[in-house]
This record gives structure tokens, sequence and C-alpha cells, in this order.
């Protein structure tokens, strides 16, 4: 009888890549899905769900982010500070003026799973609000 081998991916074999996304006039939730497949490692072959086996990527002109049919009047960002009378409701429309990085974040987050491999995952996001990024040395190396 021939068995079946599997094989496992091992942290230190993993190579990390640094991907440049450009969120110029995309819509939020298509891109938070391609973004957290990059940061899972879905598309690599070595890919396993219980090892971090993801790349960095940076995302640029969030500003630019685009929100379909009515989520932006509807669609509310909340926080809640744990005592009576502390939740704040923040709608789309005053949060993508005033913080695009946030929005973004939080859908990126919500497709990830829940557990301490996503806080891992999500350390190797960088958003910014428009093109200028700090990462220049590590996309050029990268290529």
């Amino acid at each position: 009888m021939k068995t079946i081998k599997t094989y496992i991916a091992k942290t230190e074999n993993i190579t990390r890549k640094w991907h440049l996304v450009d969120a110029d006039r995309q819509v939020l939730g298509r891109l938070a899905v391609k973004v957290a497949d990059i940061l899972r490692g879905k598309s690599k072959k070595i890919y396993s769900n219980d090892v971090d086996c993801g790349d960095f990527v940076v995302v640029t002109n969030v500003k630019g982010l685009v929100l379909t049919g009515k989520k932006l009047e509807q669609k509310m960002d909340w926080t809640y500070s744990g005592y009576p009378g502390g939740l704040k409701l923040t709608p789309y429309s005053k949060l993508m003026e005033k913080n695009p990085e946030r929005a973004f974040r939080i859908a990126v987050k919500g497709m990830l799973p829940d557990n301490k491999l996503a806080a891992r995952q999500m350390r190797r996001l960088r958003i910014f609000k428009d093109d200028k990024h700090t990462h220049g040395a590590q996309l050029v190396n990268n290529a």
C-alpha cells in the first residue's frame, strides 16, 4: 500500500515579498479581499492555514477608495468604551473623509481569521492615504 505524503510549511522556509497596491478608484471590499489573500499567503503553493506564510503589502492612495450602493450613508463605524452610553457611531461618509486608512484596515481585518495569526498578518499591512510611502527600498529590492 502506498502512503500519501503531505507537505507542511515551516516558518523558516518562508520567503516574504513586498507588494505595492494602488487603491485609487478601487471598490473597498473587493480590494480588501485581494489584500487579505496576499497577507495570508493563499496564492502560494506552500499555503497552510495554520502557518503564517503571507507577504508584506503596501497600499497607497486609500483616499480614492469607492463604496458601492448607499454604504456611504448607511454603513457605520462604531467604537464602544465599555461604559453605559459609551457607543460612538460614525457614518462612513465622515470616516472616508477623515480617516480612510481606518476604514480599509477594518475591512481587511474582517476578512482574516479571528485568531492570533490575524494579528501577526495585520502587522505586515502598511496603509498610506496618498501615493507617498516610506517603503521604497523594500519594494525595489524585492522586484
